[in-house]
């Protein structure tokens, strides 16, 4: 597994959720999503939390 640094892990991250976010949000009616990064200490990294709130 490769080892990201916090800059890197937004970078992807940002990526990932650009192109998965797109179509999701455009369908979705009501409700908001909120991404949170969290440290993980079992990984060693941050990791992304979405959440739908209504």
């Amino acid at each position: 597994m490769p080892k990201l640094t916090r800059r890197g892990f937004l970078a992807t991250s940002g990526a990932a959720l650009s192109v998965r976010g797109v179509a999701p949000l455009a369908r979705s009616v009501s409700g908001r999503r909120i991404l949170t990064l969290v440290y993980d200490k079992s990984l060693g990294m941050m990791r992304a939390v979405e959440r739908v709130v209504r």
